[in-house]
C-alpha cells in the first residue's frame, strides 16, 4: 500500500461524501503520512521512514524510536521497520550478555 505508516500500519480508509440531498459518492480518507528521518540512539544513525503524525506522537511518548520499536508488534511494522527492530534487538541482547 503506497500511503501507509511504516510504524503503525495506518493506511487509506474509504467512506462516503454525503450531500445535503443525501446523495452518496465514494471518497478516500488519506492518513497524514510524511517521510521523516528519526534518530536511533542505539544504532547511532538516522533512519528514514514514512511516519504518520499519530505515530510520531507515539514515538515521542515511548521515549524515542528504539523503545517504540522494541515494544511494537511485528505484524504492524513494515519490512524496513522490522529490519531496524532486528538490528536494535541484536545490539541490546549483545549489550545485556556482556
Amino acid at each position: 500500500m503506497a500511503r501507509s505508516c511504516d510504524l503503525t500500519g495506518k493506511g487509506v480508509m474509504t467512506g462516503n461524501n454525503v450531500s445535503h440531498a443525501n446523495n452518496r459518492s465514494r471518497r478516500r480518507f488519506l492518513p497524514n503520512v510524511r517521510r521523516m528521518k528519526l534518530n536511533s540512539d542505539i544504532l547511532g544513525r538516522m533512519i528514514s521512514l514514512k511516519v504518520s503524525a499519530r505515530a510520531l506522537r507515539s514515538v515521542e511518548h515511548n521515549g524515542g524510536l528504539d523503545q517504540f520499536l522494541l515494544k511494537a508488534k511485528n505484524e504492524q511494522l513494515s519490512d524496513g521497520a522490522l529490519k531496524v527492530k532486528r538490528a536494535i534487538k541484536k545490539i541490546v541482547e549483545a549489550r545485556d550478555a556482556a
